[in-house]
């Protein structure tokens, strides 16, 4: 191994692992703990060696989103493989989509909340952004309907989630009826 190889291998690892602990923290205390200086303390590097990989938390908050964007993806395609029938594979991905943002909900204020500095629903938008609605598209645009663009019903599924996670956490709907909105959701707005 090269002195090159080795010195980018220690850089990709020193990033996954500010990556890693911003999440952490920030799944721990919030976002607004999430500091260079208390990255760089918990990390054991100066906040100079912190700033050659990012420029700021803002771009920190953007990796935590494409790995989020990632692992969401993944668990959405695991949850619909397991199940058949269209309807079925519906109620899976939003069963998925509400338990991975249950699950890590700094993540997925990262995502979907939070100002990361990437691009959505555009030409330039990174591709595990693109990855975790194509993952939703594969469901929910067999279910569209006849004359309904996929991408437009998916859109609109998924902001239907959207909404469900974050007045759920905000208290403003009881956890507990969860499972009756996704079967709401899947009857009402899925067709065969």
């Amino acid at each position: 191994m090269s002195v090159q190889e080795r010195k980018e291998r220690e850089r990709a690892g020193r990033e996954r692992l500010i990556v890693a602990t911003a999440r952490e923290l920030a799944e721990q205390q919030g976002w607004d703990a999430v500091t260079t200086r208390r990255l760089a303390e918990r990390i054991e590097y100066s906040q100079p060696v912190l700033y050659s990989h990012f420029r700021g938390k803002r771009e920190i908050i953007g990796a935590v989103a494409l790995q989020g964007a990632t692992e969401m993806a993944v668990a959405v395609r695991a949850a619909t493989a397991a199940v058949d029938g269209a309807r079925e594979r519906v109620a899976a991905l939003a069963r998925a989509y509400l338990d991975f943002a249950a699950r890590n909900p700094a993540v997925y204020d990262a995502i979907f909340q939070l100002d990361g500095g990437l691009a959505y629903a555009h030409e330039d938008t990174p591709a595990p952004l693109k990855d975790a609605f194509a993952a939703l598209l594969e469901s929910l645009g067999e279910v569209a309907g006849d004359g309904v663009e996929p991408g437009l019903f998916t859109e609109t599924f998924w902001a239907a989630l959207h909404g469900l996670v974050t007045l759920t956490r905000a208290g403003r709907l009881p956890p507990e009826d969860t499972e009756q909105r996704v079967r709401l959701l899947v009857d009402r707005l899925a067709v065969d």
